[in-house]
């Protein structure tokens, strides 16, 4: 496999082998992939993390660093959620050693800056990917900075702080965190190892399809339902079904249908408005789902694009239902952070008003444990 950074903007390549985080012209950067092959043969089936898929990851041959990072993420359980829903099924991806679904991009992104010889690493976040590229630069022996919102939870806080990092508490919104961090990135003082610009996080989450797609024996759902603030796990899923689907591993892609807050939904309006970018002006205003709080995503252009090219849909989480929900789930066994709570409240009215008689398949994965709140 031959692999290089390209603009999603103009389009120009560079060599993933630099601290390189965006283009000249201000474009973020995907991974292109040539002489790229992968099948069933090429899982590691030994190897009991995400790292059993390393043969559909961007790393030079022979690489192995992973070994010393990894904490055995991934792998995350396949679960009927119960008899009034048998087309539910959920991936319990808070099973993983920091307690998010994050841990997926952070073990890989981690491995690949190690690959690079980074020492220092410094990442913007509203806690769960912070708290996971704390723990894994911990694990590579690397200096971490993390900036968050001054409102993170206290429990989110304390986990990052624990793993060693330096905590940055910045005031303001969820895009003034971003700027801190950006601006300290670029005095110079450490690897964005970011999981909204460096596309090896992407590479990370993408494994989630990739689980799906071994522990349902290639018979994918007709649906994914996807929190969606910056695009983090949308865009690894939609990455990994495109790969899968290339390789004749699967036979159709399912759709993907976004979950947005109601009070923050930047993709939604977009989406609505058949726009092809997302309003800058978006305000958030609001919402207990702060993992899924992002008014200005991005990589926007990007998820419309996977939502659309999956004949998918947005649909809104009701700020008033996400409680109530949070305390359903739980009656089930699921303890789960507000932001999963309010994909399900999402689900439940979207379903509701579904045509059940399609018989439709769903999958929505359990992002974050309730502990961490």
């Amino acid at each position: 496999m031959i692999f290089k950074y390209i603009c999603n903007t103009c389009g120009k390549q560079y060599n993933p082998d630099t601290s390189r985080f965006r283009c000249n012209c201000g474009g973020l950067l995907d991974i292109t992939k040539t002489n790229f092959k992968f099948s069933k043969r090429d899982i590691l089936t030994s190897e009991w993390s995400l790292f059993r898929y390393i043969n559909a990851l961007p790393f030079e041959e022979h690489f192995g660093m992973w070994r010393d990072i990894s904490m055995g993420e991934g792998l995350s359980p396949l679960v009927t959620f119960d008899k009034d829903f048998p087309n539910l099924i959920v991936k319990v991806d808070y099973m993983m050693p920091t307690l998010s679904f994050k841990d997926r991009g952070a073990a890989v992104l981690i491995s690949k800056a190690k690959e690079l010889g980074v020492k220092k690493v410094i990442q913007d976040s509203s806690g769960n990917a912070g708290t996971s590229i704390a723990a894994y630069a911990a694990r590579a022996g690397m200096t971490c900075d993390i900036y968050v919102p001054e409102n993170t939870s206290a429990k989110k806080v304390n986990q990052i702080a624990y793993h060693g990092a330096n905590v940055h508490l910045i005031e303001g919104t969820r895009e003034d965190t971003a700027e801190a961090a950006l601006e300290a990135v670029e005095r110079g003082d450490g690897f964005y190892a970011s999981h909204v610009y460096n596309p090896f996080f992407y590479e990370g989450t993408k494994t989630f399809v990739y689980e799906i797609f071994e522990q349902l024996n290639g018979n994918m759902p007709d649906t994914l339902i996807i929190p969606t603030g910056n695009g983090t796990l949308l865009l690894g899923v939609y990455y990994g079904l495109k790969e899968l689907f290339a390789m004749d591993m699967i036979d159709r892609i399912p759709k993907i249908i976004a979950v947005q807050s109601e009070n923050c939904a930047p993709i939604y309006k977009a989406f609505k408005e058949d726009k092809t970018t997302v309003d800058a002006t978006i305000v958030n205003a609001g919402t207990l789902a702060e993992g899924i709080a992002i008014s200005c995503p991005k990589r926007g252009k990007q998820i419309l694009e996977a939502i659309r090219d999956t004949d998918g849909d947005v649909i809104l989480a009701p700020e008033n239902k996400i409680v109530e929900t949070r305390k359903y789930l739980a009656k089930k066994g699921f303890y789960v952070e507000p932001t999963t709570a309010a994909t399900f409240a999402a689900f439940f009215e979207y379903y509701n008003k579904s045509d059940k008689t399609r018989n439709e398949t769903f999958i929505i994965p359990f992002c974050g444990a309730g502990l961490k709140v």
